[in-house]
Order: C-alpha cells, then structure tokens, then sequence
C-alpha cells in the first residue's frame, strides 16, 4: 500500500513511518522541519520505499496515495508556544489540503487529534461523547483550537464529500525521538535526571497524566486507519493507567538511577488538572489497549535518551 504521513519527521510520526515500513509498505513523509527533526527519518532513508517532501502540508502536491496519517503539527508546549499562528494554519489551511488531497485520490484518511481539545476536563476520565472545557484565547488555544477546527473540517468532508476519514486523539505519548528540548513532562523529567540537576515539578505535582509507549500509539494509529467499519470515528488513544506528575517525576529517577531532587515551581498558566482517556471504544471496536508497562517503556526512553545525548550531558 502507497502511505503518506504528514509530519512524518516527528517524534510519533517518524516512528509510524518505521513501523508502516517494516509491514512492506510504500511510504511517503512530509514536514516542514519547523518542529520535525530530519535526523528522526535518518535509518529509513537508505529504503527504496521511503521518500521524504519537505513541504508544509497547505503547499503540498498531490499525491497517487492509498491511505493518509495526517499528524502535521507543533504538538508540544515549547513548539506551538513557539509557533502559534504556524500550528493554527496547520491544522486548518493544512488539514484543508491534505483532506482535499485523500479526496482526489480516493486515499482512506486520518486525522490525529489530541486529548487537549477536551481542555481542563470536568469530565473523568474522557469520553469521546465529552465536548471539552476549552479557553479559546488561552495559552494552549492555538493548539486546542486549531485540532478542533481540524476534527471538524474532517468530519464534514466525510459526510458531505464522501471522504473515509476518522479522528484519532491522542493522549500523552512518550518514547524514542521525543526531541530532549520540546518542553514535554518526560523529555525535560529525563534531560534533568540524567544530569542529576533537579527536576522540576510544576505545582504541588498533584495533577495527573497517563503515559502511552510510543509503539502502542502507533499500533493504535494503524488500527484505527486499516481495521473495517472504523470509517466516521473518533477514538482516544492513550494508557489509563494514571499517575500524578510527581509520581512519575520518581519514576523516572529511579529508572534512570539519578541523584537528582526533586523541586517544585509555581504552576504554569493553563496547567491541565488531569487527563484520562476512556479507552472502551477502542477497545471495543479496534481491539486495542496499551501493551507496554510504563515503567518498561520509559527504561527504553531514558536509554534511548543516554545515547541521544551522550556526549553533552553535564552534571552539576
């Protein structure tokens, strides 16, 4: 099968590039390179099947393609917060082309959507039933916003034009390729433990997260686009096995053997509460649920991230 991947040189999707690849199929990646680091495409250049287009999915050709992951973004605090009027155009102008693009070529079509446009959820854990809590002018609102226009553009060129679309929304997601730098809990957590400087809690580290291995979302992705009858559907995908920041704060110390302390900071503007995914649809209608026990998986991420930063690590 011919694949396409919008942000294919991100962190889940030059892992769902990998992936599609090891299946045998023909895999097209697109990125602009704002946020997508090239070096994620660098052991999947040498395949015959792979192609990169560095293009911004709005400018992007069309394509002769049997299925499209769409998850072209800034998906990160530090990279929408960097990039905010990008990641709004994104997710419409971009969404706008590549669903026009799934149309042209009759392509099964994805969208990955995120657990953030259910907000600061009164809701808990989250169905995909729950229409949100959302600050349309908050710091996190290029990015919430931006996913729920996109869900929406999705699903009217489903019903309208007969597009075979479905919505995923992801929940945190750790793992390989997560750049050090992008300013999510795991990245920074790690980047602090394997320097042994403190790592810093933000808040009194109460407010919860559930970590997904990257190869379970991927799994889930793959799921969701390839399985029959998934067409029109929204499904979270996430772990909901949840945990308070400051647990997994300790989590990762301990499996990073670290002397790092632990030190709180004063909250962040539009810091989420908790975050949960319902998972029963996929369960139900995927047969998916998360394989990797979290501990497993980030023993994998901080070994991952000794290798990616060897050589710069300085310890106070």
């Amino acid at each position: 099968m011919r694949v396409l991947v919008t942000g294919g040189a991100g962190f889940i999707g030059s892992n769902l590039c990998e992936s599609l690849l090891s299946q045998g199929h023909r895999v097209t990646a697109v990125d602009n390179l704002i946020t997508g680091r090239q070096a994620n495409l660098e052991t999947l250049l040498a395949d015959e099947r792979f192609s990169f287009l560095e293009s911004d999915t709005a400018l992007m050709p069309s394509q002769a393609v049997d299925a499209i992951f769409h998850l072209a973004s800034p998906a990160s605090p530090v990279g929408y917060g960097r990039y905010p009027i990008e990641t709004l155009l994104a997710n419409a102008e971009g969404t706008h082309r590549v669903l026009d693009v799934a149309r042209e070529a009759g392509a099964k079509f994805l969208l990955a959507s995120t657990s953030e446009i259910y907000g600061d959820p009164l809701e808990h854990p989250q169905k995909e039933s729950y229409w949100g809590n959302v600050d349309p002018i908050g710091p996190r609102s290029c990015y919430d916003e931006g996913k729920r226009y996109a869900e929406s553009l999705t699903t009217w060129y489903g019903r309208e034009l007969g597009v075979d679309s479905r919505t995923v929304r992801i929940f945190n997601c750790y793992g390989p390729r997560n750049a050090p730098d992008d300013g999510r809990m795991v990245p920074t957590f790690v980047g602090q433990a394997l320097r042994d400087a403190p790592i810093t809690v933000y808040g009194d580290g109460s407010q919860t997260r559930s970590l997904c291995y990257v190869d379970d979302l991927v799994r889930g992705l793959e799921l969701a686009l390839f399985s029959p009858a998934t067409s029109g559907g929204v499904f979270n995908l996430g772990n909901p096995q949840e945990h308070t920041v400051l647990e997994f704060a300790e989590m990762i110390r301990e499996v990073s053997g670290s002397r790092s302390a632990i030190v709180r900071a004063k909250a962040r503007e539009g810091e989420i509460a908790r975050r949960k995914p319902n998972i029963e649809r996929a369960r139900r209608e995927l047969g998916w649920s998360p394989a990797v026990d979290v501990r497993d998986g980030l023993r994998s991420t901080v070994a991952w991230y000794r290798q990616e930063l060897a050589g710069t690590l300085v310890r106070p």
